[in-house]
């Protein structure tokens, strides 16, 4: 009976916490939705627009170190709720530089804020989960693609409609800051203990965080180049139609958010090591079928699988990280600068090998990645 009272007094705080989750990954695909606008708009060429766009990511990395301090020292609720409103805020500011150097700096404030927010949203998510004492992660981050896709779906409307970004950037942010204001209020108020030492304002992974990180550094990796290269795997490689390109995206990031959704029935039934371990040999499948294939069908399956395959990696390495030592927030903020690197760095690799040798060879490196994801999921078997 406690335990069906302790469900029911989660319930708020659990739907809360998936509302924040989509309402990041809305803010997420708004903003790459409308990044042709934004390229138009301060005269940015790909060379440019290629070095503004590193800099979210760099400001990611540079912030998420710090959000481990601040889990430490600030109620939980609070935190969340006032970084969850700097993140739609800061989307506005992407839509108003005139020229490239500004835009650099507005993006890399963006970054910033989106590191620090999804440190503390998926610090509370660990906490939902320790305190039903079942696995719930993989959910939130189903809602997070869920945002992702509403949000960037919109945008594209938007677009067409030729409304400009400013505004549309303006209305989207106000309405997800009024969503996440009221959501906010249902979560938990939570302090870490006081007598738990204080984290470094800069801190770098610990060694137990580290090869989880490198866990979830495989599955970014994957998902950051599959979600920029897929398409141009299938149009120009292939030589596949662009809409079949555009479509492959989109299939792979449904399958994606499906399999998140599916994710946390899995890992209660199977538990996070055997859970990584299938994710492994099915995302390697894929990869495997984009690699040797050439059909359309064959090829998106491919994509489909890989993307089934890696959904509920990241998901379990922040459940993971978020169980070690006394501050959560450092670990998963550890967690989150190894993986979400990868990611920065994954179409450049990617781009880089297949400009030395070809896109093929470039995807290989994605099918032993997954493969070693698959075979060190061990290292997620939680401490006795």
């Amino acid at each position: 009976m406690t335990q069906i009272g302790d469900r029911q007094s989660l319930r708020r705080p659990r739907i809360a916490t998936s509302v924040i989750f989509a309402a990041h990954g809305a803010v997420t695909g708004t903003f790459a939705a409308r990044v042709p606008w934004i390229a138009h708009h301060v005269g940015a060429e790909v060379g440019a627009l290629g070095m503004a766009l590193l800099m979210p990511g760099l400001g990611s990395l540079l912030a998420m170190p710090i959000s481990g301090r601040l889990v430490h020292r600030f109620n939980l609720r609070s935190l969340v709720r006032v970084l969850i409103l700097l993140w739609p805020a800061a989307l506005i500011l992407t839509s108003l530089p005139a020229d490239v150097p500004v835009l650099c700096a507005t993006l890399a404030v963006y970054g910033a804020t989106a590191g620090l927010a999804d440190v503390a949203m998926n610090a509370h998510a660990v906490l939902i989960e320790e305190r039903l004492q079942r696995s719930v992660m993989s959910g939130f981050h189903g809602w997070w693609s869920v945002g992702g896709l509403v949000g960037s779906a919109i945008a594209v409307g938007a677009a067409k409609a030729g409304v400009d970004a400013r505004v549309h950037f303006a209305i989207t942010a106000a309405g997800l800051m009024v969503i996440t204001l009221v959501a906010s209020g249902w979560l938990i108020p939570h302090r870490p203990h006081p007598t738990t030492d204080e984290p470094s304002a800069f801190a770098l992974p610990s060694p137990q965080v580290l090869p989880i990180g490198l866990i979830g550094l495989c599955a970014v990796f994957a998902e950051g180049a599959s979600l920029d290269w897929s398409a141009v795997y299938l149009s120009d490689l292939l030589h596949h139609p662009a809409a079949t390109g555009a479509a492959t995206v989109s299939i792979f990031s449904v399958c994606m958010a499906v399999a998140r959704f599916g994710g946390d029935w899995v890992v209660r039934r199977l538990g996070p090591v055997t859970t990584v371990r299938l994710s492994g040999a099915c995302a390697t499948a894929g990869a495997l079928i984009v690699v040797l294939t050439k059909s359309a069908i064959s090829v998106i399956t491919g994509f489909g699988l890989l993307g089934i395959g890696i959904a509920v990696v990241v998901p379990l390495v922040f459940a993971a990280a978020g169980k070690i030592g006394s501050s959560p927030g450092r670990s998963i903020a550890g967690v989150a600068g190894i993986a979400y690197g990868s990611g920065l760095i994954a179409p450049g690799v990617i781009g880089g090998i297949a400009h030395l040798s070809s896109l093929t060879v470039s995807f290989v490196v994605i099918v032993v990645l997954v493969a070693l994801m698959g075979l060190c999921a061990q290292v997620l078997r939680p401490a006795v």
